[in-house]
């Protein structure tokens, strides 16, 4: 299945009707399997599919390197695609308990009483990496609009890459799901063995506690995004290390956008106002 599908459009303007043609990227459910069972069904972008397996597993934590993954198949469905793991048997021991347990009957109307706990885990520590000053954060974010193929075509789809002070734009996936989109970038990481500690996650979507997660789970000091924090991600302490100057966002509107780095350094939780002054 390709990731974009051209169709006839109309465009309603001042001026009147026109119609012609243009590209929107498609949006399928993909369903991940370990062992012959489903674990999520996420609607995502075709596109770099074994990527997003592997960074999938890895950011939920059901493996804790891609060598877990013991086989792979990608198999089209009429109305879908199913992407099959098979894991190593420590971790599919792993796996079978903690379904075991999410299917608890006592719950929070969502899949088991501790899903709350799970979706506030803390963030993984993460070991002192590269030092970057606000001139090389502006490199990375003037870069990425060239490299966001799919978008490009599309302007209908988010980003995230890894950049490197030696390397550049090492690698960059894109969604229609932001969450998806760095998944994505993690499993290519994972899979390249790229040190990320040695680089910068750079994202086009706004950062919410979730893609702080992520983002730790992956490694890299610092995260950078064109877009401002929620409250809950500002009340895990994240440490804002550098208020960058307006970045010249290449859409069609032409608004300019403020990309705003991240130290993603492990502090303790607090709530919003009690003694904290980062992220202010």
């Amino acid at each position: 299945m390709k990731p974009v599908r051209v169709v006839d459009r109309q465009i309603w303007r001042e001026s009147g009707l026109s119609s012609g043609r243009r590209s929107i990227p498609e949006e399928t459910a993909v369903a991940l399997t370990y062992d012959g069972g489903t674990y999520a069904v996420m609607m995502a972008t075709p596109q770099d599919l074994q990527d997003f397996a592997v960074g999938f597993s890895l950011n939920e934590g059901v493996i804790n390197s891609a060598v877990d993954i013991e086989s792979f198949d990608m198999v089209p469905l009429d109305d879908g695609v199913e992407l099959r793991m098979w894991l190593s048997k420590p971790k599919a021991h792993r796996l079978q308990d903690r379904r075991r347990h999410i299917a608890s009957p006592t719950g929070c109307g969502l899949c088991g009483i501790d899903s709350i706990a799970e979706a506030m885990r803390p963030a993984a520590i993460i070991e002192q990496g590269q030092q970057f000053s606000s001139e090389q954060i502006m490199v990375a974010m003037q870069n990425l609009p060239m490299h966001q193929k799919l978008n490009i075509e599309t302007r209908a789809v988010h980003a995230a890459a890894f950049w490197g002070f030696k390397s550049g734009i090492v690698a960059l996936r894109e969604d229609v799901g932001r969450h998806n989109a760095l998944d994505k970038l993690s499993g290519a990481l994972a899979r390249a063995s790229v040190v990320a500690s040695e680089g910068i996650i750079l994202l086009t979507s706004r950062v919410s506690v979730e893609m702080v997660q992520k983002s730790a789970a992956i490694g890299a000091p610092v995260m950078v995004s064109v877009s401002a924090p929620t409250a809950l991600a500002v009340a895990w302490r994240m440490q804002r290390v550098s208020h960058l100057p307006p970045l010249r966002a290449r859409t069609d509107s032409k608004c300019s956008r403020i990309p705003t780095a991240f130290h993603l350094e492990p502090l303790p939780m607090s709530p919003i106002g009690e003694g904290s002054t980062h992220g202010t």
